[in-house]
């Protein structure tokens, strides 16, 4: 169950960070990348709480990205990490870079 939810919403040309709504990091990623012109649609946060899968899904995006914390960000098929490591994609101006590559801005 939780593997089939996680990989439906992974899609290429698509940003899917999972989250708790009440980490601070998860808000943080959210306010970030509200800030960015995505096309309708592209940008989608999924709450893992909203399931009863949470740990189940959480024990899956460890197997698949190497971590177990949210949130954890996907840029098309690729997952980034982390707000620390969205944050320093900004930074150095490899974030615009990677969405415009896989066409997730108007």
């Amino acid at each position: 169950m939780a593997q089939e939810f996680v990989n439906s919403k992974i899609q290429p040309g698509k940003v899917v960070v999972f989250i708790k709504p009440t980490c601070p990091y998860c808000k943080k990623t959210q306010e970030l990348l509200g800030q960015l012109p995505f096309k309708p649609g592209v940008l989608e946060f999924v709450d893992i709480t909203a399931t009863s899968d949470t740990n189940e899904i959480q024990d899956y995006l460890q197997q698949l990205t190497g971590a177990r914390t949210v949130p954890r960000v996907f840029l098309g098929k690729d997952c980034i990490g982390g707000c620390n490591d969205l944050e320093k994609m900004q930074r150095n101006g490899e974030l615009l870079k990677r969405l415009r590559e896989i066409g997730a801005l108007q």
